[in-house]
């Protein structure tokens, strides 16, 4: 009977208070209409009825004339009941409700951007990753004006986060260009200044929410999983050398030796370019590479225009690849040891074509310790990639290093050679007249 007694109350005291509600919304009294709204939620959420409590939020959410205030203020009471709530199902049925009530409401659009987080970690806490990435995919956070800029980014990794979880990766690469690298490097610091008219800037929830540095290391190596899948080893190298910058990872050598060491590694792997190239010298220069000797030796040799010998170098440094491929969350795939060597002979026909203008395929063959058909294999490659410009000739086994001019070359250095003739005549002339008048004036005195 108690029980009976409590429901009676219960219902009593929402009808006063609907009454109250309708007098409030009806005059336009905005803080009365949201007193009114919350206390039934707080009734409903005391007397654990969740059932009623769902019912009263759609119940009122749709009343005629409902204000904006009484709208946002009782999502954002909900909201706190949502960890409260004793099963899954409760929370979800929870969940779900508020997100059909903030949908489409301007005013509640970072409420209902929080729900969706909240019901996508249930998602997949359940193993239903596929369900979670479609979930947070349909909000855009990118456009939500009043939503602190670290909120915005952290929800979008977590987007993509989810998309590399399902294996998406077309999709993760459109989502994580929604955020800009550059906004990592703001200064922080800074005061913020106060906003003018409109809505102010939503603060984050600290529990929540990662620092921006903390957000820019999250980036990051989602971008690493992203560009392992292609096997993408520049970008993934400047990943981690971004990484290798935040001011945290620097103070500890504990943090910064081992990306200090992939970023090596990946340097080595990247294929031969004019960015490889860059940061191949400026990590050179880097002071802290002299704590690893041996990989500043490899370094060393890479850049150094001689043949390297590639058994020597392997049985140097394949405990080190293989301790750094066995690692957890480590990128180098299972294709990093043929790369390797494939970058290694790479590096060797670049010597080669630096030191011979001509050379004989055998001769060629055995600077680089390979068969004649593999060092014509690799050698083609590289020709069709245009990482140097060589001529086979196969009857007899002769490769040209040789740039051949087209016809508008040999014109142009004809012209150029011209014109330093007759400038050089022009200055002789020059020279010769001066003399004469000097000789003239001698002899006048």
């Amino acid at each position: 009977f108690e029980s009976q007694g409590d429901s009676g109350n219960l219902e009593a005291s929402i009808d006063r208070l609907l009454n109250e509600e309708k007098q409030m919304r009806l005059a336009e009294n905005v803080a009365g209409t949201r007193k009114a709204a919350t206390e039934i939620l707080q009734l409903c959420f005391e007397a654990k009825d969740w059932k009623l409590l769902n019912e009263q939020i759609l119940n009122l959410s749709k009343k005629r004339g409902q204000l904006k205030q009484a709208v946002q203020s009782m999502v954002q009471q909900a909201m706190q009941y949502i960890d409260q709530t004793p099963d899954i199902e409760t929370r979800i049925e929870l969940i779900k409700t508020l997100n059909n009530v903030s949908a489409g409401k301007i005013y509640v659009e970072i409420e209902r951007a929080r729900l969706t987080r909240k019901l996508a970690k249930i998602k997949e806490d359940q193993g239903q990753i596929a369900e979670a990435a479609d979930l947070m995919q349909e909000v855009a956070v990118e456009t939500f004006g009043a939503m602190a800029k670290t909120e915005k980014i952290a929800f979008i990794l977590e987007q993509v986060r989810l998309c590399l979880d399902r294996q998406d990766y077309v999709r993760a690469q459109i989502l994580s260009r929604k955020i800009n690298p550059r906004v990592f490097d703001a200064d922080t610091k800074k005061d913020k200044k106060k906003p003018k008219e409109g809505e102010n800037i939503v603060e984050e929830a600290p529990a929540d929410i990662p620092t921006l540095l903390e957000l820019k290391r999250i980036y990051y190596e989602l971008m690493i999983r992203y560009y392992s899948h292609n096997n993408e080893y520049l970008e993934i190298c400047r990943s981690y050398k971004s990484i290798y910058d935040i001011p945290s990872v620097k103070e500890t050598p504990e943090q910064w030796i081992p990306i200090l060491r992939k970023i090596c590694w990946f340097l080595v792997l990247a294929p031969h370019d004019p960015m490889q190239s860059s940061l191949l010298n400026a990590t050179l220069e880097d002071k802290n590479l002299t704590e690893i000797p041996d990989f500043k030796m490899l370094l060393k040799q890479v850049v150094t225009m001689e043949v390297i010998q590639w058994t020597a170098l392997w049985n140097k440094y394949k405990g080190e690849f293989e301790n750094e491929k066995s690692m957890v969350g480590g990128s180098l795939g299972d294709k990093a040891g043929e790369d390797l060597k494939l970058r290694i002979i790479e590096h060797n026909i670049l010597v080669v074509s630096k030191y011979y203008s001509r050379i004989t395929l055998k001769r060629l063959a055995e600077l680089l310790c390979l068969s004649i058909e593999e060092a014509e294999k690799y050698l083609s490659e590289m020709v069709v990639s245009k990482a140097l410009i060589a001529k086979i000739d196969r009857p007899s086994g002769i490769v040209c290093f040789q740039i051949a001019k087209d016809s508008n070359e040999i014109l142009n250095s004809w012209a150029v050679n011209l014109e330093k003739l007759l400038d050089l005549v022009e200055k002789s002339c020059h020279q010769i007249h001066k003399e004469t008048m000097v000789h003239k004036a001698v002899l006048r005195s």
